[in-house]
């Protein structure tokens, strides 16, 4: 060997040595490899032990100390925490020794190292404990998929577990032929033995039968016993059972008993105010008389007035009539002297055109003035009527702005907790209520329904699955009515009103509902968008909200089509994804809209997307908002423009006005003062017509004054006639009331009569149920059980003579047979065995006899014996060989997901194929600069550095697969690139890191590119000298 005294330090985790070639680096894992007992051939440096001693020296010795510490501590007690192996070579021959952690020697026989190798799993023949330097050129260069495959084989332990497997076998095989010559040899008293053997057993039935005959016969006369005993029990049950019915039937008459004294005392109270109500009605009669009669009286009176006035009216009619003949004569009069002046009149006419031109211009500007103020009072209106709009408009806006924001609320407190979604806090109330009762509960509820289901594709169907199951998400399910009565408390304690409690077996599993019983549709059903963890949720959404039968489309016409065009069986409802509900009942077809207050999304996957979206609304309701009050300001301010505009118009309509009286007010006086000139000639006898015209009027003034106070009295006599009238109808009223309460009590009177008669058929009914079938049957049952009582002790005495009762029971009594089926089991046993007897005349004494001097018995037995062992032996090796293959198959899959996983690190991706049968194993590597998307199939394809990096991967999956206190690697990263070697050296320091176990790492090159870590140690060898 190179050194002639070499000791070096490994640190606990990972260790890498370099140096030059030459500097003694592989020699280090000859020597561990040296003093775990292996042959000089194992480590392929020299064919004998005695050429690892250094030329010029006698001996070599390789020491080595292992720590021995923890659970898996070998020979803790005798060791402590320090194991030293100590292996001497010599030129004849070599030595072991194993010293404890005080040095002193412990044994020196190979079998306690060998022992001590495989506690640990110390295999350094095995290439993932130690892969040395030719071990690795040789994988890394071997493109043979077979030699791979016993790399593979052997780093797994598989062909270690095989060998011992195929050993066994082998082993199996000789046992099995040596037994069986041992049995042929005994086969003709084996022959002789079973014929006895079956002549024994045939008397022994025979034996059996007659032992059968005197059990049976016991049992019979115990089993008369036991009938009776039987049929005392069930009468005595039945008379227990009638004497129950007596208290019951007696409270059923006590009830009704008490029943009839309360209705008697209600129909004696009913019948009292019956009485009362008729003396009240009575005098309401009175008042009515009363009240008629006033009320023809003031009809009477106004009738008269209504005759006076008339009268009155009559004779002012005719001296309006002579007034109007006055008045014509007059006017006749001032004719004729208009005819006499008719000069005057000419010049009096181009006056009154000149008064009329004037006063038409005056009347076109008052009518345009006041056209104009109309105008403006139309378009103040609709100023108006459009400032109205838009604040309702405003209104709606702010409106669904709150709605929206209190719905982001919601969503925010739903996306914190779920449960709120079904139930708000008051849920979060009832559940803390369930969590400290829930002792008291046979099975703990579950619910709400809704925070146990979850919506696939819930922004699409979530509206719908609301309209379809909604109600039924708020809702508790319990297994029985005492935890819903349990759960009802609980809800009021928490104040949870109208909690909607399900009913339901938890014990019943997933129901699973035949094609043929669902609705004939591409189209989703509700339970099929819903999943649940809990069979018990889906089987009541099922059960109780028939969700399987409900049908979910996309819109309003694909939802007509569905369900009423296209007739589909097991269909109930089909709803749209925006909330209609439509079905149809025989020829009925409804469609109802969606309800308003019904909020999606309480299933939805994702609240984030619901509240962004609602906040996109309320922003766009706000915009709406804002710019509907900007047009409010804008419409203000015109509406103040247009009033200030009426306010000018007005006020000149009113002068235009004033204008135009004048005018006519002018024109009215030159006419007057025309008329008097004119008429100054007839002054006297127009004057005479004057004054007598002057009477009349002043006779019709006084008429008509005494017409309006005739008129005040027949007003006075109205008002009395409507009063009275008002007093008689609100009188017929109250009487109305009482007589329709004196109604209401009579019925009710009735009904307390006919409850009443109903109470005392119904005692009569359990009077007649007590005497008749109660009472007579309970004494014909007492009667039956004296006799029968009777009848017991006279088989108990019978019985008693046969056997003791003790011996009945140490055999398992009658097994509950009948007397009659054990009478007739004995006649057939009594036959059977007078036939078996004339049989079989030999005595079974004799044939036992004869069967115990073949006393070559007892090596047949032994023969048995290792046939059974050997039986036992072959399926515990065909258990061993399944699970070493189903191992094996599993070793497979693992390898080859480590080994992609390793592959990753550089980008790579790759597959191991293992074939059994075959023994080969082949690598595909896929590169990712490859842009014909193929793999790779033989390594020797790829570059030497990706073929050692690839092949690196997979020693690396093969050390996952394995344990060992230590490992370590020479020269594994030859042949790598620069880039591989750095992807290479993380590769194996952060799998040596996280693998736990200490490693140690050989190689000639630069290792400053491995990264800085307190657990890893790196280590330089000296130069080799010249």
């Amino acid at each position: 060997m190179y050194h002639s005294n070499l000791e070096i330090d490994f640190g606990d985790w990972v260790n890498f040595i370099t140096g030059q070639n030459g500097s003694g680096k592989s020699a280090i894992l000859t020597a561990l490899c040296v003093a775990f007992g292996s042959r000089a051939r194992g480590t392929q440096r020299a064919n004998t032990l005695k050429d690892f001693i250094k030329t010029g020296c006698s001996d070599a010795l390789v020491h080595v100390e292992m720590k021995n510490r923890g659970e898996d501590a070998f020979k803790a007690e005798t060791y402590g925490d320090l194991i030293m192996i100590e292996r001497r070579i010599s030129e004849s021959t070599s030595s072991i020794v194993l010293k404890n952690y005080q040095g002193k020697k412990v044994a020196s026989k190979r079998e306690e190292l060998q022992e001590l190798i495989v506690h640990f799993n110390i295999d350094v023949e095995n290439p993932c404990v130690i892969m040395s330097q030719d071990k690795s050129r040789e994988f890394l260069h071997s493109g043979n998929s077979k030699d791979k495959f016993k790399f593979f084989f052997k780093a797994t332990l598989l062909q270690q577990v095989e060998d011992l497997l195929i050993g066994i076998q082998s082993q199996l095989k000789n046992a099995n032929e040596l037994v069986a010559e041992m049995e042929k040899s005994i086969n003709p008293i084996v022959k002789e033995l079973d014929e006895l053997q079956g002549k024994i057993r045939s008397m022994e039935h025979i034996e059996e039968i007659s032992n059968q005959v005197d059990l049976l016969k016991k049992k019979l006369a115990w089993a008369w016993v036991y009938s009776v005993d039987k049929q005392l029990q069930d009468k005595s049950k039945w008379i227990e059972e009638l004497k129950g019915r007596i208290p019951t039937c007696q409270s059923r008459i006590d009830q009704h008993l008490r029943k009839m004294e309360e209705l008697n005392d209600q129909l004696t109270k009913k019948k009292a105010q019956i009485a009362h109500m008729m003396e009240k009605t009575s005098e309401v009669r009175r008042m009515t008389d009363e009240l008629k009669q006033s009320l023809s009286l003031a009809s009477k009176e106004k009738l008269e007035l209504e005759e006076e006035r008339g009268r009155k009216f009559n004779y002012i009619q005719k001296m309006a009539k002579r007034v109007k003949t006055f008045e014509q004569q007059i006017r006749d009069m001032d004719e004729q002297n208009i005819r006499n002046t008719q000069a005057e009149e000419l010049d009096m006419e181009v006056k009154l055109k000149e008064f009329q031109a004037e006063i038409d211009s005056a009347n076109v500007v008052f009518q345009r003035l006041r056209n104009e103020e109309d105008t403006l009072i139309d378009q103040i209106n609709q100023a108006k009527d459009e400032i109205n709009k838009i604040v309702h408009e405003i209104e709606e806006y702010d409106k669904r702005d709150r709605d929206i924001r209190s719905r982001i609320r919601e969503f925010q407190l739903h996306q914190s907790n779920k449960v709120t979604a079904f139930g708000g806090g008051r849920v979060m109330g009832l559940l803390e209520v369930i969590e400290r009762q829930h002792r008291k509960f046979n099975r703990a509820p579950i619910g709400p329904i809704g925070a146990h289901v979850t919506l696939v594709d819930g922004d699409k169907w979530g509206t719908a699955i609301e309209c379809a199951v909604g109600k039924v998400l708020n809702a508790f399910i319990v297994t029985d009515h005492k935890d819903s009565l349990l759960l009802r408390a609980c809800a009021r304690e928490a104040n949870y009103k109208h909690l909607q409690i399900i009913i339901y077996e938890f014990s019943r599993p997933r129901l699973h509902i035949p094609d043929h019983m669902l609705p004939q549709t591409h189209h989703p059903t509700a339970i099929s968008v819903l999943r649940s963890d809990n069979p018990t949720v889906l089987n009541v959404l099922i059960d109780v909200g028939n969700a399987e039968r409900q049908v979910l489309v996309k819109d309003y016409d694909a939802g007509k089509t569905v369900a009423f065009d296209q007739w589909i069986s097991n269909l109930k409802e089909v709803y749209t994804s925006d909330g209609y509900k439509m079905f149809s009942r025989g020829s009925v077809q409804t469609i109802l809209p969606p309800m308003k207050n019904t909020r999606g999304g309480r299933l939805s996957g994702s609240y984030d997307n619901k509240i962004k979206t609602l906040e996109n609304e309320a922003f766009e309701a706000q915009n709406k908002a804002r710019q509907s009050k900007g047009m409010k300001r804008s419409i203000d301010e015109e509406l103040q423009g247009l009033h200030d505009n009426l306010q000018n118009a007005k006020k000149r309509r009113q002068d235009a006005e004033r204008v135009l009286r004048s005018k006519e007010f002018g024109l009215r006086d030159f006419k007057k003062s025309y008329v008097a000139e004119s008429s100054s000639t007839a002054v006297s006898t127009v004057d005479e017509l004057h004054v007598e015209l002057s009477k009349i009027r002043d006779e019709i003034h006084e008429r008509e004054n005494s017409l309006e106070k005739l008129q005040l009295r027949l007003k006075e006599a109205d008002n009395k006639a409507n009063d009275v009238e008002i007093s008689f109808e609100n009188l017929c009223e109250s009487a109305k009331v009482e007589i329709g309460a004196l109604e209401e009590a009579e019925r009710e009177l009735m009904m307390i009569d006919k409850d009443l008669k109903d109470a005392e058929l119904k005692k009569n009914h359990y009077e007649g149920v007590m005497s008749t079938k109660v009472l007579s049957q309970l004494n014909g049952a007492e009667a039956e059980y004296q006799e029968l009582e009777h009848n017991r002790r006279e088989s108990y005495k019978k019985a008693s003579i046969i056997c003791p009762e003790s011996e009945i029971e140490t055999v398992g009594g009658c097994d509950g047979s009948t007397p009659e089926q054990l009478s007739a089991h004995l006649t057939r046993l009594s036959q059977r065995l007078q036939q078996e007897s004339l049989r079989h005349p030999e005595s079974i004494e004799d044939l036992r006899m004869l069967y115990n001097k073949k006393e070559r018995l007892r090596k047949q037995q032994t023969y048995k014996a290792f046939r059974e062992k050997l039986g036992a032996c072959h399926k515990a090796l065909e258990l061993r060989w399944s699970k070493f293959q189903r191992n094996a198959t599993l070793l497979k899959r693992q390898l080859t997901w480590q080994f992609n996983g390793h592959l990753g690190k550089k980008g790579i991706s790759g597959h191991i194929k293992v074939c059994y049968e075959e023994k080969t194993l082949s690598i595909e590597v896929k590169m990712p600069q490859d842009a014909s998307s193929s793999s790779v199939r033989d390594t020797r394809g790829l570059s030497g550095g990706e073929r050692s990096f690839s092949t690196l991967c997979f020693a690396l999956a093969l050390h996952e697969m394995t344990e060992a206190p230590f490992r370590a690697m020479d020269e594994f990263d030859v042949f790598m690139d620069a880039v591989s070697r750095k992807i290479s050296l993380d590769a194996v320091v952060d799998f040596a890191l996280a693998q736990g176990s200490q490693w140690i790492f050989i190689t000639p090159h630069d290792i400053s590119m491995v990264k800085q870590d307190e657990r890893v140690k790196k280590q330089q060898m000296a130069a080799p000298r010249s």
